[in-house]
């Protein structure tokens, strides 16, 4: 008995470690994705909007002088902290590991921004191809991330929780959420430079409001595969010892 409760509690924390491993890479696909919509310089994300608007204003020292991935994680908190906010008692203090999912979430896009560097669309043409490129990725990211049902990320925690006060679908209070955000960045944008910055707020974030979400659904439909591979538990005494066998036998 004891030894099977031994074995059942190795198998959960390899499955916890693998489970997030694997989330890990969620995060860096998507967040790669992140970063080509920036790279495309038709419009942001609109998670990484409002923080674009005060990273360009802090490299004209309008306000401190932070990485994209830092005011992501700015955003990231005060997210969280509505979410306190809005369920008062009802928050659950597991939900605070979402602060640590969105430090994670924050150091990838600067990891990312920073592969990404060499990347300067010359045309229009190669503009609406690193968008499309970079809506896609972070589209895949976003399925397999939620494939991983770890805790959920801050930008969907916070309308997860205004729709379970409020009783509103959380579709609809997710789009409200999006669109506040967006508000927010162009505000933003008019308070720093006294104009709209297309490369913050374009063309490019409207299509990824609405080609994103098309393309989580499309790619959640086809990878079944990521399910297996979630599922899979790795362990490497049998593989050492099939080795050594493998071994004695020749």
């Amino acid at each position: 008995m004891t030894t099977n409760k031994k074995t059942l509690s190795k198998e959960r924390i390899i499955g916890f470690l693998w489970q997030h491993f694997m989330l890990l890479i969620s995060l860096t696909i998507m967040t790669l994705g992140v970063a080509l919509c920036v790279r495309s310089d038709l419009g942001s994300s609109v998670i990484s909007s409002c923080p674009l608007a005060f990273t360009i204003a802090g490299q004209e020292n309008m306000v401190p002088s932070l990485s994209l991935g830092t005011y992501t994680n700015i955003l990231n908190i005060l997210l969280v902290v509505g979410q306190v906010i809005v369920l008062r008692r009802k928050f659950q203090p597991i939900q605070l590991l979402q602060l640590v999912i969105g430090i994670v979430f924050g150091a990838l896009i600067d990891m990312n921004m920073a592969l990404t560097a060499n990347i300067i669309p010359a045309n229009l043409t190669h503009k609406i191809i690193t968008q499309l490129a970079g809506c896609t990725v972070m589209a895949i990211g976003i399925a397999f991330e939620v494939r991983c049902g770890s805790i959920t990320m801050p930008g969907e925690g916070l309308p997860i929780a205004i729709s379970r006060v409020t009783g509103r679908p959380f579709a609809r209070v997710k789009i409200f959420i999006d669109i506040t955000l967006v508000v927010l960045a162009v505000t933003s944008c008019y308070i720093f430079f006294g104009e709209w910055k297309w490369n913050v707020v374009g063309v490019g974030t409207l299509l990824a409001m609405i080609y994103v979400g098309m393309a989580v659904k499309f790619a959640s439909n086809h990878i079944a595969w990521f399910d297996r591979l979630l599922g899979y538990r790795p362990g490497f005494r049998r593989y050492l010892y099939g080795l050594a066998r493998y071994i004695r036998r020749n």
